[in-house]
Order: C-alpha cells, then structure tokens, then sequence
C-alpha cells in the first residue's frame, strides 16, 4: 500500500512523515518550489503477526508494509507546481491530506492565515482542476483522432467515461463521488485520476487542542464538506513526531502520560485499511511468518498469487484456518486444529477472510 502525503506548503507534512516513519527530517519552514521527494516504508503493527511468531519461532518474520512519500506543498492557483506534485503521487492507493489546524507566528501560511475549511475546499479544489484539465487534454485527443479517421485509436468506453467525468468535474464534485462501475474505472485506469482517490484528511492541530470542542467541530466541519467517502482525524503532529523517535517503552509511558490510547501511526494505518477494504491473510511455518495485503473479497487464487504467480497459476486448494480458531480452540497447534477438523480444504471460489492462516497446495 502506498500513501502519498499532500498539502499545502508549511501545513506540517514532512512532521506527519516523520511522526509516521520515525525517520527525522528537517522541518524547518522552506518554499515549495524544488527538492527531493521523502519516502518511508512503514511495518504494519499487528499483534496477530506477534502471536504467530512466538508460536511457530520462525527464522524470519515478516509484517505487511505502508510506504509513505512526502513532496513539495501544493500551491493555490500554480498549475505548474501542482502539475509536478499530481505526477509524482498519481500512481499512490490513497491521499493522505495535511491541513494546517495549529497557529504558530514564526511558520507563515501561503495563504495569509490559519483557516483549515477554506485550505481543505482549495485543496479539493485543485486536485479537481487538475483531472478536469486531464479530461480536457484527453477527450480533445480522441476528438482529433476522430477528425483524423483513427478510429481504432478510441474506445467509446472510455469516451463515455470521460463524459461522465467532465460534468462532475465541471460541478466541482471530486470523482470519488461518482459511483463507476469495474468496467467503467478499468476504461480510464490509465489517466490516474487523483480526486478518484480514496483519501484520508488529517487536521494537524496544536498540542493542547487534541480532542478538544475546536477540534472537534473542525473534524465535524471537514466531514460536511468532503461526505462520508473521505476519513477525518485531527493528531498534534509535533507531539506525535517526537512520540515515534523514541525508544518503545518510551512511547508508552508518554503516552499514558498525554492520555493518547494510541500513536498516530496505528490510527491511520487502521483507518487507511478501512477506506481501501483492505485485509491481511498470514502464512505460517518454521521459515517464515508473513501477513499478506489483499483486498476484501479476493478469491483464493488472487490471493496466492500475491506469493508467486506460479502459486496462483497452478492453484489447486487453499488449506485454510482462521486466526481466532488456531488460537483459541486448538491452542495454537496445528496437529491440534487438524484433530478438532478446524483446518478446511477451499477451492478457486473461496473469498479470503481477515486473519485467515493459509497453506496453498498447487502444481506447475
């Protein structure tokens, strides 16, 4: 999974990075106009994988991964700036958007002041612009291939799409709020729109105003604006930026100290599973203890073919138990699991569920 982190310029982007990644970047205050884009590969906490891991004590043990990439701001009415932001972060699985919610007098804003609702409508603004300009360069192409006689160059398919697309475009409503069919979103998979992009919303507030009525009513205001579609949390970055670089028994004790239940990282990776249905399978043995990322409802097949592509090609079964089985009714042994017939044989149809513990039986 790969998170791009936006917004504008000093909202506090490369701090959520940080907070994210426990890496430490430079956050001074500095224009958006250059640089080198940050990335960080994250592990997923899960206590399942812990589990799994004292039991079976495998030579390796492997977490699912987020990466994050931090950019250059977004700047208000430069297309040319946005441009370059939009190119490196389309090909991202979801938005993660900074909004500045926190006043500080030495970090200017690029708009002039503090006001989260109106940078989160100008955020929203200029991602809709910029698949709107992307429509409009594609739709003239297809229509000049018209002219032109190339007619094998179009596809109907995806000009009834962009069609669709234009309108709600021009109506300034994001495309995640249009409802497209698989077939309609595979026409226009190739433009890498960006407002189609599930997306998170974090209102990065002062320390002393987490969980607080102003808060508060800025995460209900955000929600009005953006619908249910998007996901809203407000996090203190700088607090949470300084809870990542410490050491692990460190972090506990600060956090019970502040009241957090939980550091930022944990909050958006769980929130950011849920925008994009996503579930996690494990596979289990003396080698290696691994959690896969999948879609919710993959079949079976699909599934392993995240492993190997031979696994999926020559997929025969699926020898499969559930987490809360393994642990709970057979104690966390195998030989017992398979005494008590909680070990099931599923075939190409099988969905896969959230903390299925698979074995595939294949032949190539």
């Amino acid at each position: 999974m790969k998170i791009a982190i936006t917004g504008f310029s000093n909202s506090g982007k490369t701090t959520i990075f940080n907070a994210l990644t426990g890496q430490r970047l430079e956050t001074a205050v500095y224009p958006s106009s250059g640089g080198e884009p940050h990335l960080g590969v994250v592990g997923v906490p899960d206590e399942r994988v812990d589990r799994l891991s004292a039991i079976f004590s495998p030579k390796k043990t492997t977490y699912a991964t987020v990466d994050y990439i931090d950019y250059i701001g977004l700047t208000k009415g430069d297309q040319k700036q946005n441009a370059k932001v939009h190119a490196l972060i389309k090909d991202a699985d979801a938005l993660l958007q900074v909004v500045r919610a926190f006043e500080d007098p030495a970090v200017m804003h690029p708009l002039g002041g503090v006001d989260p609702l109106r940078d989160l409508r100008s955020i929203e603004s200029e991602l809709i612009l910029g698949d709107f300009l992307l429509v409009e360069k594609r739709l003239e192409g297809i229509e000049e291939s018209i002219k032109k006689g190339r007619k094998e160059k179009i596809s109907e398919a995806e000009r009834a799409v962009l069609l669709k697309c234009r309108e709600a475009l021009e109506g300034e409503r994001p495309l995640r709020e249009l409802s497209l069919g698989p077939e309609e979103l595979k026409a226009v998979r190739h433009l890498e729109f960006l407002s189609i992009k599930p997306e998170v919303v974090l209102l990065n507030v002062a320390e002393d105003e987490a969980g607080g009525q102003k808060a508060e009513a800025l995460v209900r205001g955000a929600r009005e604006i953006l619908g249910e579609r998007t996901a809203v949390l407000a996090l203190p970055g700088k607090i949470e930026m300084e809870i990542a670089q410490l050491a692990p028994e460190e972090q506990k004790a600060f956090l019970e100290d502040l009241k957090i239940e939980e550091p930022a990282l944990k909050r958006l990776i769980r929130v950011s599973y849920g925008l994009l249905d996503l579930i996690s399978f494990f596979t289990a043995g003396d080698d290696e203890v691994k959690a896969w990322t999948i879609r919710k409802d993959t079949p079976a097949p699909k599934a392993a073919g995240k492993i190997h592509s031979d696994i999926e090609k020559g997929f025969i079964r699926a020898e499969v138990i559930a987490y809360d089985d393994f642990i709970v009714k057979s104690g966390g042994s195998m030989a017992e699991a398979r005494k008590l017939g909680l070990l099931r044989l599923e075939g190409k149809d099988y969905l896969v569920k959230d903390g299925d513990i698979i074995n595939f039986r294949f032949n190539v």
